[in-house]
């Protein structure tokens, strides 16, 4: 009998044996199951970004020097089709209105996000109904933005006639449909929709700002506007920078703001680099000639961006090598 006690115990012991043994395994596994989580989370993601965005930047690359019209012809042209698109007058005016769009809308959102930060940061009643109403516009879409300012500018919808019913008669305000002034429409409405932006990124940046330093600079004697000058706006660099690059990249892929807006014209007086690529890619059998200004239209963005992470990035891979 005590035999048989013993044999029973053997595989109890076995067993004991198996699962001391088999913790630690589970373990392992579990460990590497959290380390391999995320990247099984992520990877759809990644894998759908390299192909729907470097994936299509690549092939668009491609078709710019090819001799590609309505449908893709891999022949290689090569820079024709970016002679093409310089030789063009459309091309002439659209980059001569980026540069009057880009300074106006980033200069104008800049100083009024900045004034309206500044007068948030005074601690005033209701500063949370207001920041909601100054940041409403971002919230809402370009097409809507370009349509509510297509009928507030008509001439016979909007301010002229409001103000001729007001008795108002000899006032007239009609930039839109004038080619001459049309393009600062479009800057209008664009400040109009990125100014609370551009406030709320100074506003951080102010309510980050040790308020120590004003009140020593107030004792000694300093006056606000110069405190503003000398302390608080110089440690606003990085909204500054961040704001820049966000407002050029804004400003160079603008496209439903002015096709809502203007439709490009009158005539194509409002015509930008992204309304060239579409009506060249899209309605006029193009495609190389579009191909060619899209990557004109990256490598501009891209000679902002490229700075502007070289200057993020360069701090931190030197601090880690420390």
């Amino acid at each position: 009998m005590h035999t048989t006690q013993q044999a029973a115990h053997v595989p109890a012991r076995d067993a004991a044996q198996s699962v001391r043994l088999g913790a630690p395994r589970r373990t392992r596994w579990l460990t590497e199951l959290e380390k391999i989580l995320p990247k099984l989370v992520l990877s759809p993601t990644l894998i759908a970004t390299l192909i729907f965005v470097y994936g299509f930047i690549a092939w668009t690359s491609v078709l710019s020097f090819t001799k590609s019209r309505a449908f893709a012809n891999l022949h290689f042209a090569g820079w024709q089709q970016y002679v093409r698109v310089w030789a063009h007058p459309r091309w002439h005016v659209a980059i001569v209105n980026l540069g009057v769009y880009a300074s106006l809308y980033v200069v104008l959102c800049m100083a009024i996000g900045l004034m309206l930060a500044i007068f948030l940061d005074q601690r005033i009643r209701a500063e949370g109904v207001l920041r909601a109403i100054f940041l409403y516009p971002m919230a809402i879409s370009f097409i809507v933005t370009g349509t509510a300012w297509k009928w507030i500018l008509n001439p016979g919808l909007g301010l002229t006639k409001l103000f001729h019913d007001w008795g108002w008669a000899s006032f007239k305000f009609d930039w839109i449909v004038d080619d001459r002034m049309a393009i600062y429409t479009v800057v209008i409405a664009a400040v109009w929709q990125a100014s609370g932006f551009v406030m709320a990124m100074f506003l951080a940046g102010l309510r980050g700002i040790d308020q120590d330093m004003i009140k020593a600079a107030s004792i000694d004697g300093a006056r606000m506007p110069a405190i503003y000058r000398r302390i608080v706006i110089p440690q606003l660099r990085p909204a500054f920078i961040s704001a820049f690059v966000i407002l050029v990249h804004l400003a160079v892929k603008s496209y439903e703001l002015v096709v809502a807006l203007t439709g490009a014209g009158p005539g194509y007086s409002t015509e930008l680099p992204s309304t060239f690529m579409y009506s060249f890619t899209f309605t006029r059998n193009e495609l190389g000639m579009g191909a060619a200004s899209a990557v004109m239209m990256l490598c501009t963005v891209a000679a902002v961006m490229v700075p502007y992470l070289y200057s993020e990035l360069k701090p931190r891979s030197t601090g880690g090598a420390h």
